[in-house]
């Protein structure tokens, strides 16, 4: 039997802690340390773990006293890039939360240390572990090209997620912390190059740094014709109508998401809402000679619906698997700067108030 893997889990927040809690669930891992800059988040998760696990509030100390086996990043984004070598070089595998770095450079750079340290790097893409998006994405790409892909996520975030989000605002925008997620599916499904993009957005509180913006809206243009955008806003002033769209229009037909309890009133703030999908509906563009549909809709009540800690438990089981069984992360890796890049350029296309060509 394979020896538990020790892991050193950074960062305590939302994602930090379901993440911690997968770790403590799997067989495969031992949890070695937990490390916070906040002495008072680093006691409360390891509390409830159980106990008997070594906090730290120095990253570096962690690693040279803990020799973890993998690490677990969940800090904010513009840490990413930094912890992520010095776990390679440490000699550790690396789960990263998302995105992989602030720039497309950075995010190149720790990839190709990876592959230079031989050592795995999985991204939270958390959605890539989603049965029911992954069935959205199957549908999705039988009707036809091009497609046509609307998506949102605005949060109208109060009290601790509304700390968070302008903690997160000190280095991205909504649309480059979120965008990733649903630009990653978009490019799934058209499996085409995307080869432009443009943004809007607006600074809508006077509480972020200059030349922040907590909504926007961008919009990629991919090789064969599919078009796609994805909306994103965050803070007190964010409306929750129609707050969660997902839907691919295509030539067969059509497929959304028809989540109504997830999308509906004070849901936006919920992070368990932010993956349902609950069921799924199917149109069929076929028509008779009198222009009628030959086919009725079809509405898919989607049965395995983990929740927000289940699904980071997916996460790590094939995180687990990827060392373990030492899959070649390749495609995933080059994914994840892929979606980067596309986000990075909404970013630009807003601040620059122009299209901007990948």
């Amino acid at each position: 039997m394979a020896k538990s893997l020790k892991t050193l889990v950074v960062g305590a927040g939302n994602m930090g802690a379901s993440h911690a809690r997968a770790y403590k669930k799997l067989k495969g891992f031992e949890i070695c340390g937990v490390v916070t800059r906040s002495e008072e988040s680093r006691n409360k998760l390891i509390e409830s773990l159980g106990g008997g696990i070594k906090g730290y509030g120095d990253y570096d100390e962690a690693l040279a006293d803990a020799k973890p086996d993998c690490v677990s990043i969940n800090t904010y984004p513009e840490t990413h890039a930094e912890y992520t070598l010095k776990a390679f070089d440490a000699g550790a595998h690396v789960f990263l939360e998302k995105p992989v770095a602030v720039t497309v450079e950075e995010a190149q750079k720790v990839v190709d240390a990876a592959k230079a340290a031989n050592k795995k790097l999985v991204v939270g893409y958390i959605l890539r572990v989603h049965p029911s998006w992954i069935k959205f994405i199957e549908i999705a790409q039988t009707m036809g090209n091009p497609l046509v892909m609307r998506m949102n996520l605005n949060q109208q975030s109060h009290g601790y997620m509304w700390d968070v989000h302008r903690n997160l605002m000190n280095s991205m925008s909504p649309i480059v912390d979120c965008g990733v997620h649903y630009v990653d599916v978009m490019c799934q499904m058209t499996r085409s190059k995307p080869i432009k993009v443009s943004a809007i957005g607006a600074r809508l509180s006077d509480e972020l740094n200059p030349g922040m913006y907590n909504y926007g809206q961008l919009q990629v243009t991919f090789e064969n014709g599919s078009v796609g955008w994805y909306e994103a806003g965050w803070g007190p002033m964010m409306s929750e109508t129609a707050f969660f769209v997902k839907d691919v229009v295509g030539p067969k037909g059509c497929v959304s998401i028809v989540a109504k309890d997830a999308a509906g009133a004070s849901k936006s703030s919920d992070i368990d809402s932010h993956s349902k999908t609950e069921s799924l509906l199917v149109h069929h563009a076929d028509l008779d000679d009198k222009n009628e549909f030959t086919k009725p809709d079809e509405v898919i009540d989607l049965q395995d619906e983990p929740d927000h800690d289940e699904l980071c438990e997916r996460e790590q089981a094939y995180f687990l698997k990827a060392i373990q069984e030492d899959l070649d992360l390749t495609d995933h890796m080059a994914d994840a700067v892929n979606s980067l890049q596309i986000v990075l350029a909404a970013d630009q296309s807003f601040k620059e108030g122009r299209v901007v060509d990948l």
